[in-house]
């Protein structure tokens, strides 16, 4: 069974010919993650985890093995009607650029971005925002240590409601009630 791990970082993602900053976290405020659960992309744990705190890394993880190509039929014209809330339709979230929440047929969160709203349907686009990417990593670990049973089991019970989530909220709107948000 592989071992887990606590892994704190801070990192710069870059991407595309230009080198386009797209995130990044300093020492005061890095990316917390346990390897070995599902947190983060294969080729990334990989990467880091065979590090030490005080490595630096530099490392670059093709599309293919990020969020794949582009696909262009993951742009898709929904019935504006689906984004009725109690019978009405939240026009507070349609706007072009703005990232909405969708189920698919099995119940399973899909963040899709908006594309355009017509008068009877709203494009979205179903491709993750890095899709088509290759993804350039560089940083330099924390800490790491091994993860404990407890850690594992806390952070597997997050509810990982994305956006809009602060520890500080009552309620994030995903049925976290205030506990258990990643931050």
């Amino acid at each position: 069974m592989e071992e887990k791990f606590y892994i704190s970082l801070a990192y710069e993602l870059r991407v595309g010919d230009e080198q386009e900053l797209m995130e990044s976290t300093t020492a005061e405020n890095p990316l917390v993650f346990y390897s070995g659960i599902g947190m983060m992309l294969d080729k990334f744990e990989a990467n880091v985890t065979q590090l030490n705190p005080g490595d630096s890394f530099d490392f670059t993880i093709e599309c293919a093995d990020a969020y794949g190509e582009y696909d262009d039929n993951g742009v898709i014209d929904l019935p504006k009607h689906l984004f009725e809330i109690n019978g009405k339709i939240e026009e507070s979230i349609l706007f072009e650029g703005n990232i909405v929440p969708l189920s698919d047929s099995e119940g399973n969160r899909v963040d899709a971005s908006v594309v355009k709203v017509g008068h009877d349907t709203v494009t979205v686009d179903l491709n993750h925002p890095l899709a088509g990417e290759d993804l350039h990593f560089t940083g330099k670990i924390i800490d790491k240590h091994p993860a404990t049973d407890e850690e594992i089991k806390k952070a597997m019970s997050g509810c990982h409601c994305g956006g809009g989530c602060h520890c500080d909220e009552d309620d994030c709107g995903s049925g976290c009630n205030g506990g258990g948000c990643c931050c």
